[in-house]
């Protein structure tokens, strides 16, 4: 009997939305948005995440060996999520300006737009390819509301947020895909650089050089830059899917 495995399989996993955060070795705090934190085990309480492996947020549990994980409720915005899920934390201090408190380790977690957070202490490490998978036990976990657990489906259907191409089950040939509510965002999308992402950049400005004066587009929420003069009313993000209302006009 011939086996085969069909891709769309894995959307119809469930999953939540979680920021996993940690602490570079100069302390700065770093963090990403992941939907594989899961319990796998209650006595004793044991947690797990898989993070790809290039994302800044990884090496810095790997360095520190713990990481938290705040659970983000239904009231979460896209500019939050934008926060961590489309910027690099060696670029950005995704922290500054956001309510969080200490662990006991002294690691970040995130308070607000959240409605649990966890600290966990990582013990075993499995590499899966381009992923680790990073499991421990819970040594802290704090109930901050009693709002519902933002779902990746809702992230999807309701905030209308795609899947990042670093994603384990990311299909560049298949549009719906892109906004199917059972794949994976496991990896960051910007925690991860993209070679060509300049070039195409530099030859949209290259293009509006004879052009006075020039405008732009910016997306509040994974900084993507439209070049144009005017965004049409039903324009989309093509990075993070949020409309033309989350974009701001820029001078290039």
């Amino acid at each position: 009997m011939e086996t085969a495995i069909d891709p769309k399989a894995f959307h119809a996993l469930t999953y939540g939305l979680f920021v996993i955060a940690s602490k570079l070795p100069d302390g700065r705090k770093v963090g990403c948005i992941a939907n594989t934190f899961q319990q796998v085990a209650s006595e004793p309480p044991q947690a797990s995440v898989a993070l790809n492996k290039e994302n800044v947020t990884t090496k810095a549990i790997l360095g520190t060996g713990r990481f938290t994980a705040s659970a983000l409720s239904e009231q979460a915005t896209m500019e939050l999520i934008g926060i961590f899920g489309f910027h690099n934390s060696l670029e950005r201090e995704k922290f500054a300006s956001l309510d969080h408190d200490p662990d006991a380790a002294m690691l970040p977690c995130l308070k607000q737009q959240c409605v649990a957070t966890f600290s966990i202490r990582v013990d075993q490490i499995v590499d899966v390819g381009t992923h680790l998978l990073l499991v421990g036990p819970v040594e802290e976990a704090r109930v901050l509301s009693d709002q519902p657990p933002l779902t990746y489906a809702y992230y999807h259907t309701v905030l209308r947020g795609k899947t990042p191409p670093k994603a384990v089950s990311y299909q560049p040939d298949d549009d719906a895909a892109s906004n199917t509510p059972g794949a994976s965002v496991a990896s960051c999308l910007s925690e991860a650089s993209d070679a060509t992402a300049p070039s195409l950049e530099a030859q949209k400005v290259e293009q509006l050089e004879a052009t006075e004066p020039r405008y732009a587009w910016r997306c509040k929420v994974c900084g993507h830059i439209e070049y144009v003069e005017e965004l049409p009313d039903d324009f989309i993000c093509p990075i993070c899917g949020v409309g033309k209302e989350l974009f701001e006009r820029i001078e290039v």
